[in-house]
Parts: structure tokens; sequence; C-alpha cells
């Protein structure tokens, strides 16, 4: 098996351990997150810890979210666990990852046993999707809308177009939330056969560390994930969460912080694209709360902006990326100068 891409290595290692200080533009968690009032709610729900968790009205609360019926709807610890659960409890035969993307895909695939065949988008069609590249005998097929790590928002007309009989088409939309109206969204549609869409509500609402994620689908999909569970999967907090994450209130606060970050994303890239004499390139149009970083030399650039103060996440562990890359999460204004200055000493130390 290929072993060239540490497919376990995510945004957080850059800020573990001797890395707590540093400003992070690593993790795609928004800043400042969660709000106080969702804070409250997870707090209130402790109370309630000594029962096992019930998690019907969080599922009908997402399920209303989406206009789906509660058969199509299963929670998870977070969108990670889907992934197991899709590796373990489908039979599959030659399940296909589009790549560069999330990597825990690939990986639980592997660990379940698969051989996973990929998908290589490239740099010059900008990581777009080229849907003849995907075998037409895959019957797993998983891409990620908009992209991570390359902030791609591909049409969602696009990917309804890879469905095809006997496939199971799985489309992580963890950072969905983020895009301005959700344009290009799959979730919710029960018009393309073998469709499965997941979601995470760790990201907008800064709650990777409660796991709280769900997955939407067919009714024998989800019940084929659900036996593959463990009994209580989700917590009474992270029920709790999810419940209050899909109410009138926390959508409308989240397409609101959609367009601050399509705002501060803006500023950011412009900001980056003063660099292209330094040899420095930017993947757009970027739609997610990241933005991909072409450099030569991107791992020393790395290291000197850790010297510097600022932890910004590493490129060359996902497939169909080199050493050449990097991943920069968007941040406030006052965040993202600070950072432009830091790479501009990183790159004039360069030598």
């Amino acid at each position: 098996m290929r072993t060239e891409h540490d497919l376990r290595h995510h945004g957080d290692a850059e800020v573990r351990d001797g890395g707590a200080a540093l400003v992070d533009l690593a993790v795609n968690v928004r800043a400042d997150t969660p709000p106080p009032w969702l804070r409250e709610v997870i707090a209130g729900s402790l109370s309630g810890l000594a029962a096992y968790p019930d998690g019907r009205a969080a599922r009908a609360a997402v399920a209303a979210r989406h206009g789906l019926p509660a058969e199509r709807v299963l929670l998870t610890a977070g969108a990670a666990e889907a992934f197991v659960l899709l590796a373990r409890a489908l039979r599959v035969r030659r399940p296909v990852v589009v790549h560069p993307q999330f990597t825990e895909p690939e990986a639980a695939l592997r660990d379940a046993g698969h051989e996973v065949g990929r998908v290589l988008l490239r740099e010059e069609d900008g990581f777009r999707l080229d849907a003849g590249a995907v075998p037409e005998d895959a019957d797993l097929v998983v891409i990620g809308n908009p992209t991570n790590p390359t902030s791609v928002l591909h049409p969602a007309d696009a990917i309804a177009g890879l469905a095809r009989p006997g496939r199971t088409l799985v489309v992580d939309e963890a950072f969905m939330d983020a895009v301005p109206g959700e344009r290009e969204a799959l979730a919710g549609r029960t018009d393309v056969p073998g469709l499965v869409v997941l979601r995470s509500l760790t990201k907008t609402w800064g709650l990777a560390g409660l796991r709280i994620g769900y997955v939407l689908a067919g009714p024998g999909t989800i019940a084929a994930l659900e036996r593959a569970q463990p009994l209580w999967p989700v917590s009474t907090p992270a029920l709790a969460a999810a419940e209050a994450c899909v109410s009138a209130r926390a959508l409308a606060e989240a397409d609101g912080a959609a367009h601050r970050v399509a705002a501060d994303r803006a500023h950011l890239v412009a900001g980056l694209e003063e660099f292209a004499g330094d040899g420095v390139r930017v993947v757009g149009p970027a739609e997610g709360p990241f933005v991909l970083v072409g450099v030569a030399g991107a791992a020393a650039v790395r290291r000197r902006l850790r010297d510097l103060g600022f932890a910004v996440r590493r490129g060359d562990t996902f497939p169909g990326l080199g050493e050449d890359w990097l991943r920069v999460a968007v941040r406030d204004r006052g965040t993202v100068n600070a950072f432009l200055q830091a790479l501009d000493q990183a790159l004039t130390s360069l030598p």
C-alpha cells in the first residue's frame, strides 16, 4: 500500500505541545467560538448526564433543518466517525477518493481493508473536478465541497453528475456552512441516487472538542451505518449543541459569519497576491475558510513563520500536493495583517 503521504496528519498537530503559544492559522475552526449562548446551552445539558443520551430531538431538528424525514439523518461523533462507519458498513469493491482533499476518508477505507483508488485533480486546472477522471466502475466516490485544502467550491450539478446506479456518492460538506448562502450544497437533495452528504458542526461553531456531525442519506444507507455504530455514540452535551446549532437563530448567525469570513478571505488573498514576485501563488477562487498557497521552500517558510509566532498547515501530507504547499486559515484583518508582515520576513530570510 502507498505510504508516501501521512494521512493521519492534521492541522492540530501544528499547535500541539510547543505550538500552543502560536497564532493558529493551521486549524480551520472559526476563531472566538463557541459563542456565549452556545456555551450556555452546552452547560445547561450537564445536569442530565446521569441519563443515557436520547438523540431523537436533535435528529428531528437536523432533519427539519434540511427538509428531510428523520430516517434520512444519522448523528455522529463528528464527521470523522462517519467516514469510519462508511468504510466499515458499506460493501464496496472499488472505492475512489478525489484528491487533494481531507485525508480521513482514505485512511478509514484503508484501515477497513479496502484498496483505495485516487483521482488527483491538477493545479493547472485550478484543482477543479474532472468528472471524466473518475473510473466508471467506481462504486464509492468521495469528494469534498468546498474541498479541504484547496478551498475549491465545485458546482453541485457537476458533483451530482458523478452519481451512477450502484454507486455511493459521498460528499463531504464539512465547510459548506462557511459558504454564504450554502450555494452548491447537496444537503437535503433526495433526487441524486446513492447520495451521502456529511456535515460537521465543529468548524463554524468551535466544537472540535465536543465531536458532533451528521450524515444525510437514503434510509437504507442510514440504517446500515446506524447498525455499525456503538450504543449511545453521541453525548448529551453534543446532542444539545446539535439541536441548538440548527435553530433559526443559529443559522442566521452562521450565515452572517460566512459573509464575514468571505470578506476576511478576500483581504488575505489580496495580501498574499502581493508576494507573487516572490513566487507565491494562491489557488482561487477560494470559497472556504482557508486558502491553499504554493511557494518554493514551503517547509522552510513554515519553520520561519513558527519562529515569528505563526502556525500554518503543511500541505505535503495531502495526496496530489507536494512539498511546496501550505494551507492558511482565514482570520480577522488584524491577525491577517500581522501574518502578512511575518510572511514578508520569512520570505526575505530564505536563502
